[in-house]
């Protein structure tokens, strides 16, 4: 059955056959075998928009078989948007595996507005990776390189894409970067953005202490 969906989604003479050929493969794809990753993989290179993105929402579905797939896939290509479309979703599916993907993704040199926007998408990724990560480590390596992409690069969109994800981790240990992005940032949305992050994490501001300074959570609102 699976074969047959798989012919069905390379015979497409349409975008929406592609589609539902894609959502045909997803639906019986539990588990999903190899076959069924590398047709979804395939269909990344797909000429019409809505076939890819039907691609990354099963590849993201079928997130414990695909993730792998997915970053051997991105290392053996030579087309941008077929990277783009693996970035978008490994960002989506956060998990750590494609950390070190991500981070070599968010610290590429720009030559285009394509690389720009694939490098927010993997900052991104980096946000949820942290977020839905118990690993301290893995926190950690997210949070260093999304501070670089919040004090270092040019691009205004990718600090932008750094405090969103920095805010998502919300831990104790993200407030020093961007209090310190506050103070040298002079786009006012990015600014704006940054406000907005500080304001709505749980933590209060500086609490000295008698030997160092910490980062304490804010008293509970009280009930009414």
């Amino acid at each position: 059955m699976t074969n047959n969906k798989g012919q069905k989604l390379q015979q497409a003479a349409t975008p929406n056959e592609a589609v539902e050929a894609i959502q045909a493969l997803v639906a019986q794809a539990q588990p999903a075998s190899d076959d069924v990753i590398t047709a979804l993989i395939g269909a990344l290179s797909h000429h019409h928009p809505a076939v890819p993105a039907a691609a990354v929402d099963g590849l993201v579905e079928l997130a414990s078989a695909s993730v792998n797939p997915l970053i051997a896939a991105f290392d053996a290509s030579g087309d941008q948007a077929v990277q783009a479309h693996i970035i978008q979703a490994l960002a989506r599916i956060g998990d750590p595996k494609a950390l070190s993907l991500l981070e070599d993704v968010v610290g590429t040199s720009v030559a285009n507005h394509c690389q720009g926007n694939v490098r927010r998408v993997a900052a991104r990724g980096l946000g949820r990776i942290g977020s839905l990560a118990k690993d301290a480590a893995i926190i950690s390596q997210a949070i260093d390189k999304l501070t670089w992409a919040l004090l270092t690069p040019e691009d205004w969109a990718l600090r932008y894409a750094a405090i969103a994800s920095l805010q998502d981790i919300a831990q104790p240990e993200v407030m020093p970067p961007l209090q310190q992005a506050l103070t040298q940032e002079s786009d006012r949305v990015v600014q704006a953005r940054l406000n907005r992050a500080i304001a709505q994490l749980p933590f209060k501001r500086w609490v000295k202490a008698p030997t160092l300074f910490s980062w304490e959570m804010k008293p509970s609102e009280p009930s009414r």
